[in-house]
């Protein structure tokens, strides 16, 4: 089957055929409809992340149950399904408590070496999946079983970026009816972000991104406020359009130290910095212990938008199905496998919200 696999730091991936994952008791075999691209991939495939290389990128896919291993319980032969960028085992404390993105089988799915490259080595998968492939074999916690008429490319979304900024809002922040909210990164993850606080009956958006056609799209999906930074500081923008106070929640979905600070900086006294965006595993952030201690604020971090998938994937889906979450105008290119490193061109040039392997 054919697979894209990263083999050095900074390198172009490589569109190969290799063997099909040999399929252990509790794993499943998916045959692979739609993936997206998401920054993720790039962050680990520029050697941001701790994950080692040679690895399969790819994490927000979905497609058909082919295969399943002996044990498996929660999936069966012909089962659309959705993959989830953190496993849910279901039966760990963190499981049991409602805290399924911190499943304790995370590191071992993590380093499980499926793939059996060319030259003899093995490789993983980014979050345990590698998606950038026609099919994946993965642990039968990695999937949630669907229902759902929604078309590949708008379910594959939800596996990471739509469910991780939608999280962010529902689950790690609580965005409140009436509230005022900025978000710093409108990319895909920002802009499900904006797409969750106006669900969420927030009544001002702040959209921060230098590049035009993110701020367009934004506004789109319900931010009524767009902020270019080339036309200044972004929080004396923001403060000046608050009475100086800054919003009630604020949202950094980039991953740089700069803008963490920078969402900490926009919210108000008494208000709540989220941390969505991946940072680089040796990034640090200094805070004025005086600001953490005057400020009466909330500095919240958001792991996959602190998502419990069993739960959150249906409800998601539902609202994809009655028309309140816009999925579909998110997609800005389908591609085939051997263009996915152009894609990730179009990412860094901002030239997409999100390109959709089909």
């Amino acid at each position: 089957m054919k697979v894209a696999v990263a083999y050095e730091v900074g390198e172009p991936l490589v569109v190969e055929d290799l063997p099909t994952p040999a399929i252990g008791p509790n794993d499943v075999l998916v045959r692979l409809a739609a993936s997206g691209i998401c920054h993720t991939d790039l962050t680990v495939i520029e050697g941001k992340s701790h994950l080692p290389l040679p690895i399969v990128p790819g994490h927000e896919g979905c497609g058909v149950v082919e295969a399943i291993g002996a044990d498996v319980r929660r999936a069966k032969v012909g089962d659309r399904v959705l993959a989830s960028v953190s496993p849910a085992c279901g039966s760990c404390w963190w499981c049991r408590n409602g805290l399924s993105n911190h499943c304790e089988i995370g590191p071992s799915v993590l380093a499980t070496q499926r793939f059996r490259l060319g030259d003899g080595r093995t490789a993983t998968a980014v979050c345990g999946c590698g998606t950038f492939a026609e099919a994946m074999v993965v642990h039968e916690a990695s999937i949630v079983p669907v229902a759902t008429d929604l078309v590949d490319e708008e379910l594959a979304l939800l596996g990471c970026g739509v469910t991780t900024g939608l999280g962010a809002a529902f689950n790690t922040a609580g965005v409140t009816p009436g509230s005022s909210v900025a978000v710093i990164g409108c990319g895909g993850v920002g802009q499900s972000v904006i797409q969750g606080a106006r669900i969420a009956g927030a009544s001002r958006i702040f959209a921060i991104d230098p590049v035009e056609m993110k701020r367009k799209t934004a506004e789109q999906f319900g931010a009524t406020d767009l902020i270019d930074p080339a036309n200044g500081d972004p929080v004396e923008q923001i403060q000046a359009a608050t009475g100086g106070r800054g919003t009630d929640y604020a949202f950094e979905v980039i991953g740089l130290p700069d803008t963490i600070l920078q969402a900490w900086n926009v919210a108000r006294a008494g208000g709540t910095a989220v941390v969505v965006g991946m940072s680089r595993f040796d990034d640090t952030v200094t805070f004025p212990a005086m600001g953490l201690f005057g400020g009466n604020k909330a500095l919240l971090g958001c792991l996959y938008g602190s998502a419990n998938v069993r739960r959150d994937f249906p409800r998601f889906v539902h609202l994809v199905e009655t028309g309140r979450l816009d999925i579909g105008s998110m997609v800005s290119r389908h591609i085939h496998l051997d263009e996915v490193n152009d894609a990730f061109r179009a990412m860094e040039a901002g030239e997409v919200i999100r390109s959709v392997i089909t």
